[in-house]
């Protein structure tokens, strides 16, 4: 069959039928468009012109740094002094809050300070909960002085923590800054208990990771003596264990371990004095096994100072990973000694963990006359 075609002529024709059609609906259109009912679009005068403003970022907010200038403090009583330097009670008067401000010894040249800066302004950016704030440094006097947080309870140096659940939640606080300080790539190097600071609130937080030794770390790789020696890791001290590796962080694991066994025990863990000669410590911490908790302990406790203490540092657990322990998630989130509320759900507990608290403040030191 052959298709059916359209007689000739039919397209033009039909083109031509819809052209009348099309162009009387386009006429219509342009009738129905009223002139005296458009709005004209007014003319923006570029120099008036307001930027809108961007809606608040508090994250932006709180990076946003203010300094305290060093003529606005006034310096008042020493709370400590080691082989790094002094630190004094300073008021602000701008904002009526006390700091801490350590005085570094001596006069460096110049390259070295400009190191230190480095290093400062590295610290200055560091903000966790359980790690002491770095605020400001200062060259005065040919004297480097750094602001800290100020800390009202002290130091836990010769604190004696016999409950479990106490001594759970500030190690918890220990690792939680820790784990924070290790991903930053921070090696803290000289945890021990003169290092770890408490307030008012129970809050613990980790200090002197950078700003007391600054100076004795600024050239070296993790490989000097810096830090005290009773609290070091073996391999750390004989360089002849581990075939000469040194990993700093599972090293603050070491110190990390020592510490919370020496609170445990009321007495440094190791068979000599902390104060003893090197070589007495030296044996101790290399030659022997490591210390290990009583068997009056719990087993979650004995495990969780296996897990710092292994003389073979790959067998020693990460900050965050000993987070994980279950020596630690026993104790809760709440702070050492904020009462039975912060510190556990258990209404039982709660005034244990109070009378903890007393163990682990300082007593008041004696006004100066």
């Amino acid at each position: 069959m052959k298709p059916i075609l359209p007689p000739l002529g039919a397209s033009s024709s039909s083109s031509s039928s819809s052209s009348p059609n099309s162009s009387s609906s386009a006429n219509r259109n342009r009738q129905r468009r009223r002139p005296d009912l458009t709005l004209p679009i007014p003319h923006r005068d570029t120099s008036l012109a307001v930027p809108l403003p961007l809606p608040p970022n508090s994250a932006a907010a709180a990076r946003q740094h203010v300094p305290i200038l060093f003529d606005e403090l006034e310096r008042g009583d020493r709370i400590g002094s080691g082989a790094g330097g002094t630190v004094y009670k300073v008021f602000h008067r701008k904002t009526s809050r006390y700091y801490a401000l350590k005085v570094i010894y001596g006069h460096h040249e110049d390259s070295v300070r400009l190191q230190i800066c480095r290093e400062v302004q590295i610290l200055r950016d560091v903000d966790h909960p359980n790690v002491v704030k770095c605020h400001e440094m200062y060259d005065h006097n040919g004297e480097i002085q750094v602001l800290l947080e100020y800390m009202d309870g002290g130091s836990l140096e010769g604190k004696h923590i016999t409950q479990e659940h106490a001594l759970s939640n500030l190690s918890r606080q220990i690792l939680s800054g820790l784990s924070y300080l290790h991903r930053r790539h921070i090696v803290h190097r000289d945890i021990k208990p003169s290092n770890l600071l408490i307030n008012s609130n129970g809050v613990v937080k980790i200090a002197d990771f950078g700003v007391g030794r600054i100076l004795a770390q600024t050239m070296d790789n993790c490989n000097s003596s810096v830090g005290t020696i009773a609290y070091m890791s073996p391999e750390r001290i004989n360089t002849d264990l581990n075939h000469g590796r040194y990993d700093g962080y599972l090293g603050d694991i070491w110190s990390l371990g020592v510490s919370i066994l020496e609170f445990y025990l009321g007495r440094f863990p190791f068979a000599v004095s902390r104060q003893g000669d090197w070589a007495s410590l030296m044996c101790a911490i290399c030659m022997t096994q490591p210390p290990a908790a009583p068997p009056t302990a719990s087993r979650e406790f004995r495990d969780f100072i296996s897990c710092c203490l292994q003389i073979e540092p790959h067998r020693r657990w990460t900050a965050t990973k000993l987070l994980s322990h279950p020596f630690i998630l026993r104790g809760g989130t709440g702070g050492v000694g904020a009462g039975g509320a912060a510190v556990a759900a258990a209404a039982a507990q709660s005034q244990q963990v109070h009378r903890n608290l007393h163990q682990l403040l300082p007593p008041p030191q004696p006004r100066s006359t």
